[in-house]
């Protein structure tokens, strides 16, 4: 969700930066001439063709373009960045963890959280993310969608269409065989649920819901406010996002740091992925799914709950308007054998701003065993 900035900014920015915009935007209906888009800060790196495995440097990650369910995909790669029978010698994967983003789902603002995890299991184990279908800025070289009908998930860019992308990106990238640690964050975790309930065959070793949007998303503190606006005047947000997505990249990043300025200890590498909220597509196919979060996210799913109790850990935040405490005490009521926790530590739902490193150092103990024993 658009829960990665506070509103330092006019009204406009306040669009692409308030904790309130915890969720994206719809397909867009024209494209923008793309330019060519230089780095700005230390670390930001121009993407390669789709599949390409450039910007892959040491123990720092590389990302990926591609296409899955027909729309431009980023992948973020820590460790092993093929998985295919063919490049192992017909070996075991392992365990693989995946982190499903929350929204935007730009893969870019987990590269700390994503790194440390790989480095507390000793660089072992393949840690990817996946974005969401068209949450990217893909090179010059890709369109946002693929020109080959068959290939098309329906309705890609909604919630549906999200789960359906990550359960096909599983089928063509990760064998069927690897041991999953699944990660999720905000609306990544209801994501989760619904491929675990679409496809109870996964081999899931642990799913960690962090800061989990689940169920009743529209009755949140958070989502009372966003609801009108992206439900009903979605496309007048277009327009400022339009206007921003004109301005010089150097002026753009500018804009973010005015925009981070009040996080005390900002973590710089989400930075060149907050830039991508200035492009049309990705904003306006966050504003779409983020409607259908606010239409479509209602119950909690017990079913799914119950029959993956033992697989599931749940961390709630203690002031997080997108999941408030009482959620947390629900669930906890109805699970009480479940791991569920409620934070203590002061995180907020928008964790990788400034604490990436500490949230992943709590997930790698909870796994720990899960993972060794695997």
């Amino acid at each position: 969700m658009f829960a990665f900035g506070y509103s330092a900014l006019p009204v406009a920015a306040r669009l692409l930066f308030s904790e309130r915009i915890s969720t994206p935007l719809g397909s867009v209906f024209f494209h923008l001439k793309r330019k060519k888009r230089a780095s700005v800060l230390n670390g930001a790196r121009e993407m390669g063709p789709p599949g390409s495995e450039d910007g892959c440097v040491g123990c720092e990650g590389c990302t990926e373009h591609l296409y899955c369910g027909g729309a431009a995909t980023e992948v973020l790669k820590f460790g092993a960045r093929d998985l295919h029978p063919a490049s192992r010698l017909h070996s075991s994967p392992g365990v693989v963890f995946l982190l499903i983003p929350g929204n935007p789902g730009l893969v870019g603002f987990y590269r700390t959280f994503m790194q440390t995890i790989h480095e507390a299991f000793g660089r072992r184990h393949p840690v990817w993310a996946v974005s969401h279908a068209g949450h990217c800025v893909p090179p010059d070289s890709m369109r946002t969608t693929a020109d080959c009908p068959r290939m098309q998930i329906e309705d890609v860019f909604g919630l549906n269409g999200q789960v359906e992308h990550k359960l096909a990106f599983l089928r063509e990238h990760v064998p069927r065989d690897a041991k999953l640690v699944l990660i999720g964050h905000s609306i990544g975790c209801y994501i989760i649920l619904e491929m675990m309930k679409r496809d109870p065959e996964l081999q899931v070793v642990k799913s960690v819901l962090l800061f989990p949007t689940i169920e009743r998303m529209a009755a949140t503190p958070q989502g009372r406010v966003m609801t009108p606006m992206l439900c009903r005047l979605r496309y007048v947000a277009y327009v400022p996002v339009f206007l921003l997505s004109l301005l010089p990249r150097t002026v753009k990043a500018a804009l973010v740091k005015i925009a981070l300025r009040a996080v005390d200890c900002l973590d710089l590498s989400i930075v060149p992925a907050t830039l991508s909220l200035f492009n049309m597509d990705c904003a306006a196919n966050g504003m779409y799914m983020g409607g259908q979060e606010m239409r479509q996210v209602l119950g909690r799913d017990d079913p799914t709950i119950r029959q993956n109790l033992d697989k599931l850990i749940f961390y709630y935040g203690a002031t997080d308007r997108w999941c408030p405490v009482q959620y947390y005490q629900d669930i906890r009521a109805d699970f009480p054998s479940g791991n569920i926790q409620l934070c203590g530590k002061g995180y907020r739902h928008a964790f990788v701003l400034d604490a990436g490193r500490e949230v992943a150092a709590m997930v790698t103990e909870w796994v720990r065993d899960a993972v060794e024993n695997s």
